[in-house]
């Protein structure tokens, strides 16, 4: 799969932005498979009851996808859409994901960790939203910077936040760990999955550390917890 165009992260006066969350930092872990909070049954049974369609128009999985098939719904109080799942490197530059492994690495990702530094994508689950555009805004739909999703692929699920920005008319992508602890190649020059992937954002679940992996599932599984049984 080709990787999708990047972006620079300061452009049209967009500037990084920091997440307030405390500065102590949870022990991380890693996993294919949350201990707790629902089962993907259980989420993919939620979809099912009813996803009304939100954004104004679809987005394109890649850049040089010849058209643009994903639309992001609402189902309660989640949103959700099923792409693909590119590989972001972007962030703490590591022997993973530096100039030479990502042809389009960037030492800086959309916002920023409890610590005010970029996130590190081989270390933390974390997924890109697009920028807000007149096809959808997240801004607008309330999802804020450090926002927890359920990202589903094939049997596997983990629980990651919205730490990067990408294209306003591109969708599905997550960090270097994501992809690895979805059981997806993570290399960013090679790497990532035509999916399909489903992405479940729950507003206001925000984990404190939020680059934490084991708080960021804690907070995951609740919010999807509250959500299967709204």
């Amino acid at each position: 799969m080709r990787r999708k165009l990047r972006i620079a992260i300061l452009v049209a006066g967009l500037v990084v932005a920091s997440i307030t969350v405390p500065a102590a930092m949870a022990a991380t872990t890693t996993g294919v498979q949350p201990a707790a909070g629902p089962t993907i049954a259980q989420l993919k049974a939620r979809i099912a009851k009813g996803c009304t369609k939100v954004s104004k128009g679809n987005f394109k999985t890649d850049d040089d996808a010849s058209r643009a098939t994903v639309s992001i719904c609402k189902a309660g109080s989640a949103f959700v859409w099923t792409a693909d799942m590119d590989v972001d490197c972007d962030g703490v530059r590591t022997s993973k994901c530096n100039e030479k492994t990502d042809c389009c690495f960037q030492n800086q990702t959309s916002f920023e960790t409890s610590k005010g530094r970029p996130f590190q994508a081989d270390l933390t689950h974390y997924f890109v939203i697009p920028l807000p555009s007149s096809r959808f805004s997240y801004t607008k739909a309330g999802i804020r910077p450090g926002t927890t999703a359920a990202i589903i692929f094939k049997n596997r699920m983990v629980y990651a936040v919205f730490a990067d920005e990408g294209p306003s008319n591109i969708i599905g992508e997550a960090s270097y760990a994501t992809n690895r602890d979805l059981g997806v190649n993570p290399d960013p020059s090679n790497g990532g999955t035509d999916g399909p992937v489903t992405y479940i954002v729950f507003p206001n679940a925000k984990p404190s550390p939020v680059e934490s992996n084991s708080a960021i599932t804690s907070k995951g599984s609740s919010a999807a917890t509250a959500w299967v049984n709204s």
